[in-house]
């Protein structure tokens, strides 16, 4: 079989780690505060991509799964129009906002995706769908 690839904490498949951070993705269909909580339960949050390094991190390990999008730590649930990270720290340096995005189409959507091309866009936040956790090195 040789060898599987790196494990999560309870022998997971599927983790991504960059210099200061862990990336779990969860095959589990869930709403955006359902997911954003179940990373809290281990110690994270929905992955929370600050640079292009961890942008590119997340985007491949989406793409590597055969995915097409997942739910990431960004929304503008507090305030319409105005998106936070799911830790609350303001986006100030990096977004990645696919052209026309974020469009609050239906009035509706505060939650974020990002899609395999490593694009970010606004969507509702009660469908379910897979979720990428990010915790910190030092945490793990």
């Amino acid at each position: 079989m040789g060898d599987p690839g790196p494990r999560g904490p309870n022998g997971e498949p599927g983790i991504k780690e960059t210099d200061s951070k862990v990336y779990l993705l969860v095959k589990e269909e869930k709403r955006y505060t359902d997911a954003e909580a179940y990373c809290q339960v281990r110690g994270g949050h929905l992955a929370m991509p600050k640079d292009d390094g961890a942008n590119g991190a997340i985007a491949g390990y989406i793409t590597e799964a055969g995915l097409s999008r997942v739910y990431i730590g960004i929304h503008d649930l507090d305030r319409e129009g105005v998106f936070t990270y799911v830790d609350r720290s303001p986006m100030t340096t990096f977004s990645k906002w696919r052209k026309g995005e974020p469009n609050n189409a239906y009035d509706d959507e505060d939650c974020t995706e990002m899609v395999a091309s490593g694009e970010w866009t606004d969507v509702a936040c009660h469908p379910t769908m897979f979720f990428i956790c990010e915790f910190d090195k030092d945490s793990v």
